[in-house]
């Protein structure tokens, strides 16, 4: 377990690119209440950006030592930050507050235990207050001082909701009126918001995302998965989406626009634009790398694609797949080449959805990879995405 990181140091730290390149400072810290037991998890941190207050997302950041909070790559949103109902700034809200103890002199975060990338809030110090004593004084845990990040009742009943897997939300908030359901929405993180509509019913769905504003909704969307947001996409009016599409970021955008491009009852449909794709130089070191991220879904870690380059898609020729469990027999140093299952053929954007499940339950297969007619890699199909399209309508709503 990494060292635990002081709210007063990390307010002064640059804000680094992938590349170490300072693009900004980091102002505050902004947290989400998790629980009665699950400590307040860091939602993200507030920057300073080209003369503006910017939200900078947890799951975006790569590490943060003494040099600096360094992202993982690609753009950041430079729309104004917007504190949300629920949410709390440690550097505004918390540092230097009262409490019966003394003052609040500090906040430390640690790393969330079994996460990538994940943080929490870890033990508060208190003393006289001041800024040359922010770490002097007793140090207590966060439950000793846990008013100090309640945001009221909505944000209670949102962290409460906050420990039931997606889909049992999903079945809550649909029984919910209106009304109380875009409340909670609206309280919500954008993460666990973009969870929650994954699991809904597509008619449930569009309901509760125009609901938002358009700024919240384009960042939702951008949080879920790429295949999940085009069906969404898919059933708006083609107005309401291409607002929605400008709204977004372009990568993000860029992805969803190729999506949308294909019927959505075939592969091309199905597919999704962002599985591990790999050359064949890759060793099995670097790829057991990349399947341990955090952020990976379990269907898209179970294997990895490889591909002459380049690895964007489209990629270059489509060459084979390699199974996790061959990657954990093979020494660290041997190369994707040497370990492909040339046997794992790939399916046609238009090949239909029924022809796919048929096609993954024959391989025994957890995902199959989608080529255009250049041999060229466009996505992959996960079993969990066929599921979703040939179980029967209400499903979701069956009990087990």
């Amino acid at each position: 377990m990494a060292a635990p990181i002081y709210v007063s140091r990390l307010v002064r730290l640059p804000l680094l690119d992938a590349d170490g390149m300072a693009m900004g400072r980091i102002d505050d810290v902004v947290v989400v209440p998790s629980g009665p037991v699950t400590p307040p998890r860091v939602l993200g941190f507030v920057a300073a950006v080209q003369r503006r207050g910017i939200f900078v997302n947890a799951n975006r950041v790569e590490e943060i030592d003494a040099s600096g909070v360094r992202l993982r790559g690609g753009t950041v949103d430079l729309r104004r930050f917007s504190l949300r109902p629920g949410e709390l700034l440690l550097k505004a809200n918390v540092l230097d507050h009262p409490t019966p103890s003394g003052v609040v002199n500090d906040v430390a975060i640690e790393e969330a235990a079994g996460e990538v990338r994940g943080w929490r809030v870890g033990t508060v110090v208190l003393g006289r207050g001041g800024l040359l004593r922010r770490r002097e004084g007793p140090t207590v845990g966060w439950q000793d001082v846990a008013v100090l990040f309640d945001t009221g009742p909505m944000a209670s009943q949102v962290a409460a909701l906050s420990e039931l897997h997606p889909s049992e939300l999903a079945n809550r908030i649909v029984a919910m009126p209106l009304d109380r359901r875009r409340a909670l929405a609206e309280a919500m993180d954008d993460e666990r918001l973009a969870d929650l509509l994954e699991e809904m019913p597509e008619d449930e769905q569009i309901r509760l995302i125009e609901s938002l504003d358009l700024d919240r909704a384009a960042d939702v969307l951008e949080e879920m998965e790429a295949d999940d947001a085009a069906d969404l996409l898919a059933e708006l009016p083609a107005d309401e989406r291409e607002e929605l599409l400008e709204h977004m970021e372009p990568d993000d955008a860029s992805d969803l626009r190729r999506l949308l491009a294909y019927e959505g009852n075939t592969a091309g449909g199905l597919m999704t634009p962002d599985p591990i794709i790999l050359t064949s130089e890759t060793t099995v070191a670097e790829a057991l790398a990349r399947i341990r991220g955090g952020q990976v879904p379990a269907a898209i870690s179970a294997q990895v694609f490889v591909v002459e380059p380049p690895t964007a898609v489209p990629t270059g020729r489509y060459l084979g797949t390699v199974g996790f469990q061959r990657l954990l027999r093979e020494p660290p140093m041997t190369q994707m080449g040497m370990c492909l299952d040339e046997q794992s053929t790939a399916v046609s954007p238009k090949l239909s959805e029924l022809e796919v499940a048929r096609r993954l339950a024959a391989y025994d297969a957890i995902a199959v990879p989608v080529c255009d007619d250049a041999g060229r890699m466009v996505g992959a199909v996960t079993v969990d995405d066929v599921l979703d399209r040939v179980l029967p309508e209400g499903w979701r709503e069956a009990k087990p």
